[in-house]
């Protein structure tokens, strides 16, 4: 396939070694691993969703109608561009173009924080006049549409199949005012995933060619991985060796302005009998997720699991540095270090490829501090595009 040069199905952790020259420093350290905030945050600024995906990870959680309060939002967003946070990506437990404020929020990400905006949506709800007033802030958009037809796309997302077409209609409008405004593709881009399934794998084609007709840079083609509260179950332990040689068939319909990234290290790895690393590296350091109703998770995965470890407190309470250096993160940076079993995790979690890449640099527990490779000297002029987004 032709180079993925977002690195989806990959991770830019490297391209940001003083982050992790500190974290490598910190060791068992509490007082020096406090100080090691995230790189990216994903942030849910809406609970409520308007479709009812079969796939659905947080489907546990129930959709319930509830909003971030934007001034206490645009708030923490300030201090945590400060603290050192670098990208941010609107998604989460419902559908994030729901929250009324979200335009003057993602403003403020990018024009006060300094922090570069993702979203991750059903784009049925991505009106013109949003894309006019976001798009200049807006590093990308990804669409999740899971089907290369109405009747399949309905069936997935579990809602009318007029919004297959509204979807994609939103997504091509997009590009069109994209190219309007004279933005540049590779810095305010614009894709489809879609969740690989039973169901729509025979639409993979058709999906690819209609995303490339819109003028879409690209679509990820990605597997299903189990949620670990998740209520639906029925694609556990779904298997992807037969769906390989679709690869081949999505490069041909790929040009110079659209690509394909089929996530096939993903797939692979989803299968292999465990994974390369043995602890998880990246929680609670480089990434977080903040819920819809404030609660701040050092892993998205872990919400909902029994004593609520992951839970390190609310952004509607406490700062976002209180929270980060406050006690339930101490507990869970122990639990995480000492007692977590990533037997039990999800498989291909958010921060997957990012613990491939941090064990390599840490294999050896019983070394020093600073006796690692040195990671400094990397140039940062050759990094892929979105950078931030680990």
């Amino acid at each position: 396939m032709v180079e993925d040069k977002f690195r989806i199905d990959g991770d830019k952790i490297l391209f940001h070694p003083e982050r992790v020259k500190n974290w490598l420093d910190s060791g068992n350290d509490w007082e020096k691993a406090k100080k090691v905030y995230p790189l990216y945050i994903e942030i849910s600024p809406a609970g409520s969703c308007n479709h009812r995906c079969t796939f659905c990870a947080v489907d546990f959680i129930g959709y319930v109608k509830r909003f971030l309060d934007k001034d206490i939002l645009n708030e923490r967003l300030s201090e945590i561009g400060d603290l050192g946070v670098k990208s941010v990506m609107y998604v989460g437990e419902g559908e994030p173009l729901l929250h009324p404020n979200l335009s003057e929020i993602i403003q403020h990400t990018k024009g006060n924080a300094g922090i570069d905006v993702a979203i991750t949506t059903n784009a049925t709800p991505l009106k013109e006049r949003f894309v006019e007033e976001t798009l200049p802030y807006i590093t990308w958009i990804k669409a999740s549409i899971n089907a290369g037809t109405a009747e399949t796309y309905s069936k997935v997302h579990m809602t009318r199949e007029s919004h297959f077409e509204l979807a994609l209609g939103n997504m091509g409008r997009a590009s069109r005012l994209r190219e309007k405004m004279g933005l540049r593709k590779e810095e305010h881009t614009l894709g489809a995933q879609m969740v690989l399934l039973p169901e729509n794998s025979m639409e993979v084609e058709n999906l690819a060619k209609r995303s490339r007709d819109l003028g879409l840079d690209y679509l990820v083609v990605k597997p299903y991985s189990q949620g670990l509260s998740s209520i639906t179950r029925m694609y556990e332990g779904m298997t992807y060796g037969e769906h390989m040689e679709l690869e081949e068939k999505l490069r041909e319909i790929e040009t110079d302005d659209f690509k394909v990234v089929f996530r096939r290290k993903t797939m692979q790895e989803l299968e292999s009998e465990k994974p390369r690393y043995k602890k998880c590296q990246a929680t609670p350091f480089f990434w977080a997720y903040i819920m819809a109703n404030g609660n701040v998770y050092g892993c998205s995965a872990h919400i909902g699991c029994e004593g609520d470890l992951f839970n390190y407190g609310n952004v509607n309470e406490k700062t976002f540095k209180e929270i980060w250096e406050g006690e339930n993160r101490k507990n869970n940076f122990e639990f995480v270090r000492g007692k977590l079993d990533i037997s039990d995790c999800r498989r291909n979690c958010r921060m997957n490829q990012v613990n491939n890449t941090l064990w390599d640099l840490n294999k050896d527990e019983e070394a020093e501090p600073n006796s690692y490779v040195p990671l400094t000297s990397l140039e940062l002029k050759n990094a892929p595009h979105h950078v931030n987004f680990i």
